[in-house]
């Protein structure tokens, strides 16, 4: 006799149609699971493409929009001010973008939204490419990762997005990563209680772009972390808070080998991102400090 498990009640779908090890789809089950079902998603163009709207196509349960690749923040903060002009302060409104969407084209949209603080949670789900059109670089591609656009390793260094949102001293905002759900939570937690522009940047890394096996994802974004290629932090009320400092910070051999995107990479650009990462993390434990 057959048995099936009954599946716990989510209002994301049990069968998500992403590429095999992408964790989107648990970033989005976690995002609702705290925002709860009195939310709305504004999502663009791009790998989450298939968690938008409301019909018999889409994978929540939630009403939803899917707007153009440049104006994910500005749809949502005109649903924010619809909501409250009707008195309604308790609906999340989540816009929720790739790098290309919110470090590329849509960074003008989201830097209005952060400077009139409209009430609402954008989100960044980072894989560092133009992943669903191709592996195309973008702003967030790091220096030395081939893509097809950068087929010799791109030349310079990505643009630090979560230091660009602390320079419009919005209410909260951090940086999370798939290698750590219960910071993460936390995190969606401290921003759903907030009022005002809240951001998360999410590192999600891609088998598919990045060139590593399925089911390393996890072990890959723990790698990021260890070597300071990504750095958990929290910044609210003008102040940072950093997470646990990489134990291995700026030594990104083994975190770059895991990769085919780093194949070409040379021992003097190693070395250089070495000290990129260095300087960086020792300039963010001067902004924790003040």
């Amino acid at each position: 006799m057959l048995t099936y498990k009954v599946q716990p009640k989510s209002s994301v779908s049990p069968g998500i149609n992403t590429c095999q090890g992408c964790m989107i789809d648990v970033i989005f089950r976690n995002l609702l699971d705290v925002m709860g079902e009195d939310t709305v998603l504004v999502i663009p163009p791009g790998c989450a493409a298939q968690f938008s709207g409301c019909g018999p196509e889409s994978a929540v349960t939630v009403p939803g929009i899917q707007g153009n690749l440049e104006n994910s923040a500005a749809i949502a903060a005109g649903i924010a001010a619809g909501y409250k002009h009707q008195g309604n302060d308790h609906t999340q409104v989540v816009a929720i973008a790739g790098d290309g969407g919110t470090v590329d084209i849509g960074l003008q949209s989201l830097s209005g939204a952060m400077e009139r603080n409209d009430n609402i949670l954008y989100i960044c789900y980072d894989n560092e490419a133009y992943m669903n059109t191709g592996i195309q670089g973008s702003s967030s591609t790091p220096m030395a990762a081939e893509t097809t656009t950068t087929p010799a390793g791109k030349l310079v260094n990505n643009k630090d997005l979560i230091q660009i949102v602390m320079a419009h001293h919005v209410p909260y905002a951090a940086t999370a990563s798939v290698a750590n759900i219960p910071d993460l939570r936390k995190k969606l937690e401290k921003a759903k209680s907030v009022k005002g522009c809240r951001v998360l940047h999410i590192m999600s890394p891609c088998p598919t772009g990045w060139g590593y096996k399925m089911e390393k994802t996890v072990e890959v974004a723990r790698e990021a972390m260890n070597s300071g290629a990504w750095v958990l932090l929290e910044y609210e009320g003008g102040k940072v808070k950093l997470g646990k400092k990489p134990k291995n910070l700026g030594d990104v051999d083994k975190y770059f080998s895991m990769q085919k995107r780093f194949k070409g990479i040379d021992d003097a650009k190693k070395e250089e991102i070495k000290e990129h990462l260095i300087a960086r993390y020792e300039y963010l434990e001067k902004l924790a400090s003040i």
